[in-house]
């Protein structure tokens, strides 16, 4: 996108695995808090390309500069890469995930990133290129899931909400297969990386697929998912992170206030139909 710098999923691959490897192309220094100490620089902000990035760049070419906010966008096309940068100080903020996903990656990576403001939600699917419906999804197909635990979890949720499959009473955001107690259709499930469920789409009989990545791939949720996350009560919105400490940063106040402004509202609404919905 203009105005933004990619930073693909191979790049980023192996600075990702590792806490104080925020592999962001920064030529600041990397220790812990150390972009976001300077208050007088731009505000430097993760996220992911769509929606996210789109968003960041419409508040930065419109808003940003009346508020006086200096603003810059980055990139990243994974869901491990952000928080790490954010969490050593290469970026200020990072924009692209929802709590359950945040309260599962700092458990898991000792890391102290905090949510500010929520913004949006882009609603979970079921996709297919073999079949017009879930009913028609035919016995002993195979199903793609997202890998990490909080997403297939929230991908099995969203079958059992749909009667695809039937899950354990009471199970959260931990979920797997091995928590499935009917499965009618004797369905199969493969595991992939996120980012990788919407280029399965031809391997596989149907694909569960995050929002960002579903419209990314050109799809539209609201129209071509063959179920669809309601909106209704939902705890996956998306919203603005910082690593604690860093909340009464004056830049991010000020982004926070624009990402919830009227004309940001409006935005989402004019450019994805109900494919992306405001929080606010």
């Amino acid at each position: 996108m203009r105005n933004t710098a990619k930073i693909t999923t191979a790049v980023l691959a192996a600075g990702a695995l590792t806490l104080g490897l925020g592999a962001c192309g920064s030529d600041k220094d990397s220790g812990s808090g150390s972009a976001a100490a300077d208050t007088s620089g731009p505000l430097v902000v993760a996220a992911s390309p769509v929606p996210h990035a789109e968003i960041l760049t419409f508040v930065k070419d419109n808003l940003a500069k009346d508020a006086g906010l200096d603003l810059e966008v980055k990139e990243f096309t994974d869901y491990v890469t952000p928080n790490t940068a954010t969490e050593d100080g290469s970026v200020g903020a990072n924009y692209f995930q929802n709590q359950p996903y945040l309260d599962d990656f700092n458990k898991k990576n000792g890391t102290h990133v905090v949510p500010v403001v929520t913004v949006h939600l882009e609603p979970l699917g079921l996709y297919s290129n073999k079949v017009k419906s879930a009913d028609a999804l035919k016995s002993g197909a195979t199903i793609a899931v997202p890998n990490d635990s909080v997403n297939e979890a929230r991908a099995l949720k969203l079958l059992d909400a749909n009667g695809i499959i039937t899950l354990k009473d009471g199970v959260g955001n931990d979920a797997t297969p091995a928590d499935i107690t009917k499965n009618p259709k004797n369905l199969k499930f493969k595991e992939l990386e996120a980012a990788q469920t919407p280029r399965s789409l031809d391997d596989v009989d149907a694909a569960v697929i995050n929002g960002n990545y579903a419209i990314e791939a050109d799809l539209k949720p609201s129209k071509d998912a063959l179920v669809l996350e309601s909106a209704t009560d939902n705890p996956y919105g998306n919203f603005l992170a910082v690593k604690e400490g860093n909340e009464d940063d004056p830049r991010v106040k000020k982004l926070a206030k624009l990402l919830t402004s009227p004309e940001v509202k409006k935005f989402i609404e004019d450019k994805y139909a109900g494919s992306v919905i405001a929080s606010f």
